[in-house]
């Protein structure tokens, strides 16, 4: 069925290679075991995974497990009253815990995605809103449910792709869910997630076409190095520059999708300053020492 999310990427399973040797096997086993045991305790947390800091702290502790560093932005919303749509090219499963990690927001994903194994759980917990894209027909209710939370000051974070590539600069954006950051008159925050090993740009993290999740781990546990990468920038601002979805859409996706900030203009056709983003500096991806390990 053709509906508004119904997209076709071109990349497959084989698009996910390794940019570096892989590590040893011990050191697979061993990210393996301490993977299982923090999905253990992250999904024995209960409705209080849903807490921003606890939230947060899980994420962080997954991606230590697979040794998995964040660099990159230190804050993604806007602060600015009303919630942020946080709008982010789709890559991995890893994104998931990448964007937690960085700073918990509400998600809006594919139904897909509260079936996958360890994810899937996590995304429940963590309060994940689904989409059916099999039923088009609930897309204005969708919309609605995510203005209304932009309104009452929740920030969400969505993957306007609408499925996964091996690259920050594959597919585009779909328009339905910028207008829900019109109806709230709330910022757009366009945001690039992107895979390295040792800097060089690396497409193992990919989860795309017919992997399964447990191919997909199996390439994760022995990536050398994985670093994921999280570029937030410059907010946009439609309510101040009268722009519309289709517009916003198309500025947010040349910023995620293409690496070049754009700053929108307002109504009188002066420039309104972006939030002030800080330098990058690295996330922690892991949580103090003195943090208890099962929370």
């Amino acid at each position: 069925m053709n509906g508004p999310w119904d997209v076709h990427s071109d990349c497959t399973p084989d698009c996910a290679v390794h940019a570096l040797p892989r590590v040893p096997a011990t050191r697979i086993a061993r990210r393996g075991t301490a993977f299982a045991r923090t999905v253990r305790r992250a999904l024995t947390d209960g409705q209080r995974m849903a807490e921003p800091g606890r939230l947060r702290i899980h994420a962080r502790v997954l991606l230590d497990a697979l040794d998995i560093q964040v660099e990159g932005a230190a804050a993604l919303t806007a602060g600015d009253g009303t919630g942020t749509l946080v709008v982010v090219n789709h890559i991995s499963w890893l994104d998931i815990l990448a964007l937690l990690a960085v700073e918990p927001v509400t998600l809006l994903a594919k139904r897909e995605v509260g079936g996958w194994p360890v994810v899937g759980g996590l995304a429940r917990r963590a309060g994940t809103h689904f989409i059916d894209r099999t039923h088009p027909r609930r897309l204005p209710h969708t919309v609605r449910e995510v203005s209304e939370l932009l309104a009452a000051g929740r920030s969400v974070a969505v993957f306007p792709q609408a499925t996964t590539w091996c690259t920050a600069e594959a597919g585009t954006f779909r328009r339905a869910t910028f207008q829900a950051a019109v109806d709230a008159g709330a910022p757009v925050r366009p945001v690039t997630l992107d895979y390295r090993q040792q800097g060089l740009p690396s497409t193992v993290a990919a989860f795309c076409g017919e992997d399964t999740f447990a191919g997909s781990l199996r390439r994760v546990l022995a990536a050398r190095a994985l670093t994921v990468r999280v570029t937030a920038h410059p907010v946009l601002w439609p309510l101040d520059a009268g722009l519309d979805r289709r517009t916003l859409a198309a500025m947010a996706a040349r910023a995620a999708l293409g690496g070049r900030p754009v700053t929108a203009v307002t109504g009188g056709g002066a420039a309104r300053p972006a939030v002030s983003l800080r330098p990058a500096a690295p996330v922690p991806h892991a949580p103090p020492r003195d943090t208890p390990a099962h929370v």
